[in-house]
């Protein structure tokens, strides 16, 4: 690989370009270097890859009805307007007295109506500033999200990272899992592909093999797939995937092995 690839693939614009957040400019020269070079179209394909891992594992249900709710409530309310009716000229005090007061009870009625309008119009922009806080919310926390997703994507896409997958043994065909393990930032991330069911009493269980003895990285569990990072172990032979009772076990019971892989 020549050096300005090399230069270009640890600039970090392909991670930029990879979650929309180059310039005009840096996607341009992006997308000139994977139509031009095949290492960066190869690069890019397996960051491509990195990215649905990382998105699974942060999936999340996005807020119901939130924008629509503040939408409705914004739209514009009725515009009421008064028509003032031409009073005849009576020649009657008497009439016109009663005149008077059936324009004080109309004038009275009406100050009540627009009092309730508007206070129901004040407690509907309450509600309005409430779901605004709440997506204010929601948009910081996607954001945080985000810059998790960022960072899980950098530690796959490190070229220090290196990739293992495990597969299950005749006990466990189904089982799949990836393990990532960065030995320069002493970093170890899994990711559960599939997990065959057990009773309820019972779990898998993931292990370190050291000389002369296993240590528990912690239990897999299928309704948490997820990438998720599990303790780096320094000097590590292996990994072992046991099955162990509920709540998982202190000493690695070795004659339930259904996974293995050496390091």
């Amino acid at each position: 690989m020549n050096e300005k690839i090399n230069t270009f693939l640890n600039s970090g614009l392909l991670d930029k370009y990879l979650i929309g957040t180059t310039t005009p400019a840096e996607t341009e020269k992006v997308e000139v270097y994977i139509s031009k070079y095949p290492e960066v179209q190869n690069a890019y394909t397996t960051m491509q890859f990195n990215l649905e891992i990382v998105a699974k594992s942060n999936a999340e249900e996005a807020p119901k009805h939130i924008l629509n709710n503040i939408l409705e409530e914004l739209d514009e309310k009725p515009v009421f307007s008064l028509t003032r009716d031409k009073s005849t000229k009576y020649k009657s005090w008497y009439k016109f007295a009663v005149a008077a007061s059936i324009v004080a009870l109309l004038f009275a009625g009406t100050s009540i109506y627009f009092y309730n309008q508007n206070l129901m119009l004040h407690n509907e922009t309450l509600v309005v500033d409430e779901e605004i806080d709440d997506l204010r919310s929601d948009i910081e926390q996607n954001n945080k999200m985000l810059g998790d997703v960022m960072r899980q994507l950098l530690k796959l896409n490190n070229p220090e990272t290196e990739k293992y997958i495990i597969s299950g043994n005749e006990r466990a065909k189904n089982l799949k899992t990836v393990a990532y393990i960065n030995p320069k930032e002493k970093t170890t991330m899994i990711d559960v592909v599939s997990l065959p069911q057990l009773p309820e009493e019972q779990c898998y269980q993931i292990w370190a093999e050291l000389q002369g003895r296993m240590v528990s990285l912690g239990i897999l569990n299928e309704a948490d797939r997820q990438l998720k990072a599990i303790p780096y172990t320094e000097d590590a032979l292996g990994l072992n995937i046991t099955i162990e009772p509920k709540g998982g076990n202190v000493i690695a019971s070795t004659e339930n092995t259904v996974a293995e892989i050496n390091l």
